[in-house]
């Protein structure tokens, strides 16, 4: 199974930054790409809202597997949504 060296609340975010600002969604972008890394940041509160609801599966994805290690990938992701904070 492939992984990502991005946090998934960035991915997420990006995604709805994308969607909004491409032409092949809703936006008028050809080219979204340096638009979508330069806002996707504003769209994190939607990205984390979108995290707090995939904590809970539905019943098809229940059947599927574990419902434990589901909903903690997904805590962990909304954990590492979190600013870090620096002790000076």
């Amino acid at each position: 199974m492939d992984t990502s060296v991005r946090p998934l609340a960035e991915r997420v975010a990006k995604v709805l930054a994308g969607q909004r600002i491409s032409i092949n969604a809703e936006g008028t972008e050809e080219s979204a790409s340096p638009q979508v890394e330069q806002v996707w940041r504003e769209y994190l509160p939607d990205a984390i809202a979108v995290l707090h609801t995939l904590r809970v599966p539905d019943e098809r994805m229940a059947a599927a597997g574990d419902v434990a290690i589901w909903e903690r990938m997904v805590l962990t992701a909304l954990e590492d949504s979190k600013p870090q904070t620096v002790v000076l």
